[in-house]
């Protein structure tokens, strides 16, 4: 399989997106910016459109209306496979075989991206904090492992743009202090960072700025001083009618 020749972008533009699912709309006029070294959390109750918006980000999901602009590029037919090259997602689904090992994963998602350098899968185990498991099935790894691994996997071919929903759950401490740092040199490294999560005590000092999704809408969360999850409810208080 020869992979699409990647775009590069150093900002995404979502511009008056809204997303219906028959009848109901997941997603309402919904505008945000992320640039280059941003890592953005996004914030909502359950059901709110945070995994939508990461779909439609993704590029799986179409907008019913709106853009998505990755730079100076819209998604499409002539680009959409192009975009996919630079994006890399962690979704609650791992996409991990169990019956190969941690090296044979990473090994296959990378020739997906036609990336062939073996140290960078060797790197990849190293930063995950499995290179002594690196030839054992992944079927018999805990939860924190696999996801450390998937981690890896959606990063394998270095992309500019890392959607990640709900990463830190489920992973005890050294995990979740692994996965910060991961994204902190995520950062430093330039890429663009869109994470969905709930641990508010962990986003506190990870992100760079708040985006609060209530009902398909999204709600401005206040910048500046102040914990997270103070400043997310002020927010949600706001949305409600």
């Amino acid at each position: 399989m020869s992979a699409a020749p990647a775009l590069d972008f150093d900002r995404v533009d979502v511009v008056d997106v809204t997303r219906r699912f028959g009848r109901r709309k997941a997603l309402a006029r919904v505008s945000l910016t992320a640039k280059r070294g941003d890592v953005i959390g996004l914030l909502g109750p359950n059901g709110a459109g945070k995994s939508t918006l990461l779909g439609v980000l993704s590029t799986l999901l179409r907008p019913t209306s709106g853009d998505v602009r990755y730079g100076q590029h819209v998604s499409g037919r002539a680009v959409g496979e192009a975009i996919r090259a630079r994006i890399g997602l962690l979704g609650h689904d791992l996409f991990l075989y169990g019956d190969l090992t941690a090296r044979e994963n990473l090994t296959f998602f990378a020739r997906m991206y036609g990336v062939t350098d073996a140290a960078r899968i060797t790197t990849a185990l190293e930063r995950a904090g499995l290179a002594d498991r690196a030839d054992d099935r992944v079927g018999a790894f805990s939860r924190g492992l696999r996801q450390r691994l998937a981690l890896e996997r959606a990063l394998i071919h270095q992309p500019r743009l890392v959607l990640l929903d709900e990463p830190f759950t489920g992973l005890d401490d050294d995990s979740t202090a692994r996965l910060t740092a991961r994204l902190a040199s995520l950062r430093e490294a330039g890429a663009i960072v869109v994470v969905a999560t709930h641990d508010f005590e962990t986003a506190d000092g990870l992100v760079d700025r708040a985006a609060c999704l209530a009902n398909g809408r999204l709600v401005p969360v206040a910048e500046g001083r102040g914990r997270l999850r103070e400043r997310y409810r002020a927010a949600i208080g706001s949305a409600v009618p």
